[in-house]
């Protein structure tokens, strides 16, 4: 467990000067620490010191001017000192505080603020930064570890902005003051921002920690009518999104889920205009569960131990609006038949999809019917993720701001002929037929950017629980469309992993991307910020990481084992 205990940032602006007055952050945030410091816990503190000749402080141009950050280059040596409180021998590693007795270490690292050529990192912000009544917790512990991310060469921070906690108590009105907070903080630690238009559930139930439900005046008009969430063959209702089949249907409040998503980015986009293209430089516009563009055929937190699971899904057409789609596309083509529900033979306890009627290697998946319903299930899909990207090409034009899209990691079947769990998850992916090509190709037209998971995992590893398993086969796939379309790419993990072969295999892929291409830029997410990321040893790997990642000369780190708190700056 690590406290953050000490961040001295030299030169310390106060932030009155750096923002405007509507934008200042709250002096009365109360937080508590991410962890309690006890006799055996170890604590972490980090200093910053710098002497100049001349002004080297970080300005930025009043919002109305559409101010641009400049500064002048400058080379500090930022020490962080991690203290295990420890009875070890000073024999042990490391050396021994004269005054306490605690084992000490000591990284020193050379940075320069001004950000490298190469791929940048982001750091995903912890689920619970934001209350229900939208203020930010453990304040202080946040300033601390902005501080520490941006002195360790990371470019910003991924902020989820979520819908239920924004707009939680009535249509239409809209809280984003623990936001506003954050993107703050961020501008004055030197930090940038991505934002995500969370328009999902987070976690399972009100008994989870993480639990974030869609605004509760949509919660009650699903009650009122139950087929606003997805519905399985065996009606279990799903609530982590909206059905795809009422995208444009007046059926909250008189707005439709689409209208009300506009609503909702147009309010963002004139809340934050003076931070957009200067703080926040990305909008990645949530699509589905988790986030992502995909139905929600297995439930968001099952596919963090797929390893365990390997559930073939099951398709989510059965509400009402999703059945009269698919039911008016059969008559088209004169089937009635075909548009009564999914396809039969489904069904399988053990997930392997050989022994189903429908996704084995010669099953009906595969025959006309079947080409029709997968046609049809993933154009839903591809038409919600067009309409969503209309809006935001239409809220965001003419401003400075990259727009991303994100699509599942769906790996555990990719080594069958049908790809089960990518086809109930809505990507017709077959091992003769590409499913991500139409989807990234539409996502180039509106000018969004890509986002995957999976970065850091290895077909190796993986194989071994589950032998049809291939996260680099899927990536792979992906990659080499995303390069085909000339698309950007932003990489993320799929754990929370801190190993250096993990880190070695995020390098890999985006070698694999970005290989030979100028043009095309990849940054990499890393998912998420938390106590471990801080503790001695995950924070020497991550700090490599992100070096390797920059792949220049600008930032450069080493360890040293020293008695020191020390930082010293030379302009």
């Amino acid at each position: 467990m690590i406290l953050l205990n000490r961040l001295i940032l030299c030169p310390n602006r106060p932030l009155s000067q750096c923002f405007p007055i509507h934008h200042r952050l709250n002096p009365n945030h109360k937080s508590s620490s991410m962890a309690i410091a006890s006799p055996s816990t170890p604590t972490f503190s980090a200093s910053f010191r710098c002497t100049r000749a001349q002004s080297t402080r970080f300005f930025f141009r009043s919002p109305s001017t559409a101010g641009i950050r400049s500064h002048r280059t400058r080379r500090c040596r930022l020490t962080i000192s991690s203290r295990l409180n420890s009875s070890k021998p000073s024999d042990a590693g490391g050396s021994v505080s004269p005054d306490n007795g605690d084992l000490q270490y000591e990284l020193q690292h050379e940075f320069s603020p001004q950000r490298s050529k190469g791929s940048p990192v982001f750091v995903t912000l912890p689920v619970d930064v934001m209350n229900y009544s939208g203020k930010v917790r453990r304040w202080k512990t946040m300033l601390q570890s902005f501080r520490a991310l941006a002195a360790a060469g990371v470019e910003g921070v991924v902020m989820e902005v979520w819908w239920g906690l924004v707009e939680r108590e009535k249509p239409g009105v809209y809280n984003w003051q623990g936001y506003i907070d954050i993107v703050a903080l961020a501008r004055r630690c030197g930090l940038k921002v991505q934002a995500v238009m969370a328009f999902h559930q987070c976690g399972t139930g009100p008994g989870d920690p993480y639990w974030i439900p869609l605004p509760q005046w949509v919660l009650e008009e699903m009650k009122r009518d139950p087929d606003l969430a997805f519905s399985d063959r065996l009606g279990r209702r799903n609530t982590e999104y909206l059905s795809f089949g009422c995208d444009i249907l007046p059926v909250l409040h008189g707005r439709s889920p689409m209208q009300t998503y506009a609503d909702f980015m147009r309010n963002f986009r004139d809340t934050f205009r003076p931070f957009l293209g200067v703080t926040i430089t990305v909008i990645q516009v949530g699509m589905g569960p988790a986030g992502e563009l995909r139905y929600p055929s297995c439930p968001s937190h099952k596919l963090t131990c797929t390893w365990q699971s390997h559930e073939l899904g099951e398709f989510q057409c059965y509400d009402k609006y999703m059945l009269a789609s698919l039911n008016a596309c059969a008559r088209e083509i004169g089937m009635h038949e075909w548009g009564n529900g999914g396809p039969i033979g489904t069904e399988n306890l053990t997930h392997n999809p050989e022994h189903t009627e429908f996704f084995k290697s010669n099953g009906s998946w595969n025959t006309p019917y079947g080409k029709f319903f997968l046609e049809w299930y993933s154009r839903m899909l591809l038409l919600h993720g067009e309409r969503i990207c209309k809006e935001a090409e239409s809220i965001f034009c003419g401003i400075e701001v990259n727009k991303l899209a994100k699509v599942a990691g769906i790996h555990w079947h990719y080594g069958t002929q049908s790809h089960p769990s990518e086809l109930t998850a809505g990507y017709y992916n077959t091992w003769i037929r590409d499913g991500y090509l139409p989807i990234i190709r539409m996502f180039c037209r509106y000018g969004f950017a890509l986002c995957s998971t999976c970065f850091e995992m290895q077909d190796a590893d993986e194989k071994q629980k589950n032998p049809v398993s291939s996260p680099e086969g899927f990536l792979r796939q992906l990659l080499l469309n995303a390069r085909i379309c000339g698309i950007p790419l932003t990489g993320e993990n799929s754990g929370a992993s801190l190993d250096d072969k993990s880190f070695r295999q995020v390098l890999k892929m985006s070698k694999f991307y970005s290989d030979g291409l100028e043009k095309l830029p990849f940054s990499f997410n890393f998912v998420r910020m938390g106590k471990n990321l801080f503790q001695y040893d995950n924070w020497v790997r991550f700090t490599r990481f992100v070096r390797q990642m920059s792949n220049g000369n600008n930032f450069r780190a080493k360890l040293d084992f020293s008695m020191k708190v020390a930082a010293a700056c030379a302009c």
